[in-house]
């Protein structure tokens, strides 16, 4: 989800914790010297636009909208559509296992873990039909490390995916 569009509240969903951290800087709570770097991975798919996969502020980790697609494919993983783009098959869990999996991957490249994930944020094109099955996906993922978490339901994604992450992480 890495492109810029509105949530329907009016705000811009994409850059929310840049401009958060902008705006720490800019006040004077955080230094200014703290180091900053950016991190892209070829073990995870390729971000749709241009920006990484994670900045480093700190110890602090920002990873950029992560959906299911499978690295170095365009591949959505539980969808089947035929040449036109119509979609015939949905498996929407194994959509969560595949995103879950490429956070973790993202995470562990970016020298944090699972465990070390203290926000979560998910994004679902159709929150009716799916939020049941993400929900207890979730709980098998996060039974020991419980981060904080928002889902809002969203129109769409930049590609034919039904889930999305955005996720911030300690790194240690």
């Amino acid at each position: 989800m890495g492109d810029n569009y509105v949530h329907k509240m009016g705000f811009d969903v994409i850059n929310h914790w840049q401009v958060v951290i902008f705006k720490i800087i800019e006040r004077g709570l955080l230094p200014t010297f703290v180091a900053m770097s950016q991190i892209s991975t070829d073990k995870a798919p390729k971000p749709v636009g241009l920006y990484p996969h994670a900045r480093k502020v700190g110890n602090l980790l920002f990873l950029s909208g992560v959906g299911p697609r499978k690295a170095g494919t365009d591949e959505i993983p539980g969808l089947v559509a035929d040449k036109h783009g119509n979609h015939l098959s949905y498996d929407f869990a194994a959509q969560c296992h595949s995103v879950f999996q490429n956070v973790k991957t993202i995470l562990e490249e970016s020298g944090s873990s699972w465990d070390h994930l203290v926000d979560v944020t998910v994004f679902l094109t159709n929150m009716q039909r799916d939020f049941h099955t993400y929900n207890k996906i979730y709980a098998e993922y996060f039974k020991d490390n419980q981060p904080c978490r928002t889902t809002v339901g969203i129109d769409s994604l930049p590609t034919a995916i039904a889930i999305e992450l955005k996720c911030i992480a300690v790194i240690p």
